[in-house]
């Protein structure tokens, strides 16, 4: 009998996902019609989103600080001092090298493309052999390449510059995340009223599974991700690579996707030093200090840091991570694996509850 309901219900939910998914398809398909409509409420609720996670974040170590018998408001304060100070203090010192180096970088796209053609013409050479059609792909690749950088590099340049747009958001997610953090046990009985009191059980088991399975991986990756854009950052000033600290934030935040990030990280440094110096030797160096990084990241850090919070098989992952970039490019490649481990946790959570009654 038992066995029944549960086939029952995972044909019940493998019906739903699917639906679900054919749903979330057909709103990104249909996404121009109401586009407007989105981006207002994604500029509304972004600060309050921002904040929430961050108090998320924060949370737990205030209640560490505070199981030492230290008072939960000087923690509070002593935790939201040292993380917003420190946030302003990496944002005082590295906002303009940011921005000068993409304008920099801006300025010299024509030559490095130059540069970059020539490897193109050699690489010609070498495959002339093939036929004409394979000549002709690679030529609209590459092509599809140079425009994908102009636009990125114009969009990231207006989004830097652009620091009135900003001032509002920058200024309330402070004010949010202080009253979050202040509040966080008020909050959190309030949304429980919303909760129908015969599913109040489940319900809190499943979101401590959430937060046991997504909580630590979020937090383990940004520790990582901050270790491999600093040794990256070092890295390329030891080499004299252009654009250093530049490259590597894109390393860092790449790092949070897994398997493809490190790749995705490293083709921006290994281009730019090739085109920006001519010298293969230097480009052969930038990747043995990215590959030593990695050795580093995937080896020691990693397993002790983000462990195994989120237990999912690898083949789920990468279809995980190709059905995000395909809907939503690389955010939704870096939000790939904790919507998985949410969708997992609920999976779990509700097809369990058959077998318990």
């Amino acid at each position: 009998m038992f066995q029944d309901e549960k086939r029952t219900s995972i044909i019940y939910w493998l019906i739903i996902g699917i639906l679900l998914f054919l749903f979330v398809y057909l709103l990104v398909k249909t996404f121009p019609y109401y586009g407007e409509v989105f981006s207002f409420l994604w500029k509304l609720f972004t600060p309050f989103l921002i904040s929430c996670l961050i108090a998320y974040l924060l949370y737990p170590i205030i209640e560490k600080l505070h199981s030492y018998n230290i008072h939960r408001g000087l923690a509070i304060l002593f935790i939201y001092l040292l993380f917003f100070g420190g946030i302003g203090y990496l944002i005082y010192r590295g906002y303009p090298v940011i921005v000068h180096q993409l304008q920099d970088l801006a300025n010299n796209l024509p030559e490095i493309i130059e540069t970059y053609q020539t490897l193109i013409y050699s690489l010609y050479e070498y495959t002339s052999f093939m036929p004409e059609v394979v000549h002709d792909r690679m030529d609209q690749f590459f092509i599809n390449i140079e425009n994908s950088l102009d636009t990125l590099l114009s969009n990231l340049l207006g989004g830097f510059t652009k620091i009135f747009d900003m001032i509002i958001t920058i200024t309330v997610i402070p004010v949010l995340v202080f009253y979050f953090l202040k509040d966080y046990d008020k909050i959190k009985s309030f949304l429980k009223r919303f909760i129908p009191s015969k599913y109040r059980k489940e319900s809190s088991e499943m979101i401590h599974a959430m937060d046991d399975s997504l909580g630590d991986y979020i937090r383990g990756q940004l520790i990582v991700c901050l270790f491999v854009s600093l040794t990256a950052l070092i890295v390329f000033k030891f080499l004299h690579i252009e654009y250093a600290l530049l490259l590597a934030i894109i390393m860092g935040v790449t790092n949070i996707i897994p398997y493809f990030g490190p790749i995705l990280g490293a083709i921006p440094a290994v281009v730019i030093a090739f085109t920006t110096t001519n010298s293969l030797q230097l480009v052969i160096f930038v990747i043995i200090g990215i590959f030593v990084i990695q050795i580093i990241e995937g080896n020691l850090l990693s397993p002790y840091i983000v462990g195994k919070s989120v237990a999912i098989h690898p083949v789920a992952i990468i279809f995980a991570l190709l059905l995000g970039g395909q809907l939503f490019g690389v955010i939704g490649m870096i939000l790939a694996v904790p919507v998985l481990s949410i969708i997992k946790v609920i999976v779990n959570h509700v097809l369990a509850i058959p077998v318990r009654r």
